[in-house]
């Protein structure tokens, strides 16, 4: 198999263990409002970009009865619990083999995450390893135009690593990260979460042909 031109990283539950750290930080700030997060609603969240995410969850609690609010009363409950907890996320299987393996090899990088760059910094602090991704978009970045699921963040990436997104492969974990790299054009390989069946997985990410169980499996592909 040809080596890619670039390989485009999400974070958050692909490099780093996250996923259930934000879930847990949605729940807890819903159900201070009363308004407690179905599994569903939790998955539907992941991998978009903060304020959209409040925006869902605002429209969740009003929907059901509860307060009108604003994004910044909702976040500032939510953003101090998923601060404290995401500093302790832990690395994927095989996230720093791979990173470390494309460096070794000269594959380029860019990070395409839906987290602001302060979320970044801050989950990203206690793993130098991934100071190897120099490239990076983040949800805040002024030249991105939408979030996830829009094609835009995996476009602006290939992009700014001078490559075209059809020659790159994209690694993702969510639902709305596998439409994003799918409508950019990329080569796409999914990292989904470990609870969900084969008829979820049909059924959430549609038009996925490539689905990993660890990061371990595209360093046995890069050798």
């Amino acid at each position: 198999m040809a080596r890619p031109a670039a390989c485009l990283f999400d974070l958050d539950g692909l490099l780093l263990d996250t996923e259930p750290l934000h879930a847990e930080a949605w729940q807890r700030a819903a159900s201070r409002f009363g308004r407690p997060l179905t599994p569903t609603e939790l998955m539907a969240l992941r991998g978009r970009r903060r304020l959209d995410c409040a925006d869902a969850v605002l429209g969740w609690i009003s929907g059901s009865g509860g307060p009108e609010l604003s994004r910044e009363e909702l976040l500032a409950v939510r953003q101090p619990i998923a601060e404290a907890l995401l500093v302790h996320a832990p690395p994927m299987p095989g996230a720093q083999a791979l990173v470390e393996r494309c460096r070794s090899l000269a594959v380029p990088m860019a990070l395409a995450t839906s987290s602001s760059r302060s979320a970044v910094d801050l989950k990203a602090g206690p793993h130098p390893w991934l100071g190897g991704i120099a490239v990076r978009v983040h949800g805040d970045d002024p030249e991105l135009q939408r979030g996830k699921p829009a094609p835009d963040v995996f476009l602006l990436a290939a992009a700014r690593l001078g490559v075209k997104p059809s020659h790159s492969w994209a690694f993702e974990d969510s639902p709305a990260g596998a439409a994003a790299a799918l409508a950019a054009g990329c080569r796409v390989h999914v990292l989904p979460p470990a609870h969900l069946d084969r008829e979820a997985l049909e059924r959430d990410y549609p038009g996925i042909q490539t689905f990993l169980s660890d990061l371990h499996q595209v360093v046995a592909l890069l050798n």
